[in-house]
């Protein structure tokens, strides 16, 4: 394939990429939620102990790889081996897949909330369908869509992606400013008090026991999950060696320091009691509740009425809905395509059917992305089929999926290890100069995401003897690895065992 520069990201391109797949802003007014400014400090416990040593490693892998087109699985294949790396990729990819069935029927929610101010998705009929049945049905024309839209190349998926992320970065914006505003206007007084305990103790009455507080810290660490989905792009990027850890090394600091500040943030404007208190306000609406209220507090500071500071509010609650709808569109476009692409164009193309490995005169893996897009919709169509009644079977994928899709985050930090002790292997950018510091971070982040994998697992059954949803959640890695094995073995067997790939044979 010929090396055309046309459509190649930027820096700055990359970075809103990276945002739009790590940066999750309803995160922020949930973590306020569930535990105030005490989760401040596990946000910074994830940074520190995941994310940020995490993203070193991906800057590192991404730059020694800079020409493989195969994303992770070239980076843990050339590490480690073909069958860990086949294993660890398949079972992030297939993750993948029930992400986006799950995301294809709740993209509406954000959109509902842009046009009436409120989610009314579960009112929505079309020719005469339930409402699930309705999300199904749009489900289906959204996942089609995007397929053909992304399969005209990265210009497509990076222009999207790259809205999704400015708008992304204009709520945060939104959020600080008028934070600040509203702290400074009512005479440097935060809304949520600001003291030593409010750092170490819940507002929320339901996070006052340890095994909730683990709970919450399991939802910190999966907050910055998603990095390694841009492990495909590499290939794509501009100055690659340089542009690509740059990239990582500036999302990871601003995306790190820029939950906790904006936790933070929300507490000026925000008293968890007066606002949030209420049976009404759930985690599935607590962002527009919070930014609804950050509107009429600054239409209160601007001199506005009652009336018209509530409408001010609404205004704001709906651009929110406008910035998570693009954010998940944003992040639909890249995660179409870039896992399929590190599945397909890094593994021997002899796994696939001939036809799937064919790539477009866009660079896109075409007839691959149509089989992912006819699997994700067979399983929506399921939904429809029933009366939205396997909406549970849809619950209990989603939850195979959960853990399916950190455990390669962990096959890629124990990866890092071999990386930094094979010599032979051409490191443009490095961070960590000693292996042994290398070795101990990695070890530091398989056991942080270890611990929330385990305890995720465990949970349902902990607190509420759900037996099935932890038998789910364990049964996702398994199965997904089972298939991963099968494919791995049955291809060594037949070609060899030897670890020399022919992801540069595919055409």
């Amino acid at each position: 394939m010929s090396k055309n520069k046309k459509g190649k990201l930027t820096l700055v391109a990359l970075i809103l990429m990276i945002f739009t797949s790590v940066f999750g802003f309803t995160n922020i007014p949930r973590a306020f939620f569930l535990m105030g400014y005490s989760a401040i400090p596990w946000y910074i416990f994830g940074a520190i102990c995941f994310f940020i040593p995490y993203a070193f490693m991906m800057a590192e892998f991404g730059s020694a790889f800079k020409e493989e087109k195969g994303g992770i699985y070239s980076w843990m294949q050339h590490s480690v081996g073909r069958k860990f790396a086949f294993i660890g990729t398949f079972m992030w990819f297939a993750s993948y897949i029930v992400w986006m069935v799950s995301v294809s029927s709740s993209i509406w929610v954000p959109l509902s909330n842009l046009i009436f101010g409120a989610d009314k998705t579960g009112t929505w009929s079309l020719f005469g369908l339930s409402s699930s049945q309705t999300l199904g049905v749009l489900g289906v024309i959204f996942v089609i869509l995007i397929t053909f839209l992304s399969s005209k190349g990265m210009n497509s998926i990076s222009k999207v992606a790259s809205v999704g992320g400015i708008f992304v970065t204009s709520a945060n914006v939104i959020l600080i400013v008028g934070a600040l505003i509203v702290f400074f206007a009512n005479g440097f007084k935060a809304a949520q008090p600001i003291n030593l305990a409010q750092f170490t103790n819940s507002p929320n009455p339901a996070y006052g026991s340890i095994l909730a507080v683990l709970g919450f810290l399991v939802f910190a660490i999966f907050a910055y999950g998603g990095l390694e989905a841009v492990g495909g792009l590499v290939d794509q990027t501009e100055n690659a060696n340089i542009t690509f850890p740059r990239g990582i090394k500036i999302s990871a600091i601003v995306i790190g320091v820029g939950y906790s500040l904006a936790i933070l943030m929300v507490g000026l404007f925000t008293n968890w009691q007066a606002v949030l208190s209420s049976p009404d306000v759930s985690m599935a609406n607590v962002a527009y509740v919070v930014i609804k209220n950050l509107g009429v507090q600054l239409g209160d500071v601007f001199g506005l009425s009652a009336s018209a500071a509530e409408i001010m509010g609404v205004w704001f609650a709906r651009y929110i809905g406008l910035a998570m709808f693009l954010a998940l569109l944003g992040a639909f476009f890249t995660l179409i395509y870039s896992p399929l692409k590190q599945l397909i164009e890094g593994t021997p193309k002899e796994i696939w059917p001939e036809k799937w490995t064919k790539i477009n005169d866009n660079g896109m893996p075409v007839n691959a992305m149509w089989i992912q897009c006819i699997a994700v919709v067979a399983i929506i169509i399921a939904a429809v089929l029933t009366g939205g009644k396997s909406s549970k079977l849809l619950d209990y994928l989603i939850l195979m999926g959960n853990v399916a899709m950190t455990i390669p985050t962990m096959f890629l930090a124990v990866a890092f290890i071999y990386f930094k002790k094979n010599d032979s292997i051409n490191k443009p950018f490095i961070f960590f100069n000693s292996k042994k510091v290398a070795t101990i971070w990695a070890i530091i982040v398989t056991a942080t995401v270890g611990f929330a994998n385990i305890f995720t697992i465990l949970q349902p059954a902990i607190e509420s003897k759900d037996y099935i949803s932890t038998g789910f959640q364990l049964a996702g890695p398994i199965v997904f690895g089972l298939i991963a094995f099968f494919l791995i073995t049955r291809y060594e067997k037949k070609y060899g065992n030897n670890d020399i790939d022919s992801q540069d044979k595919i055409a």
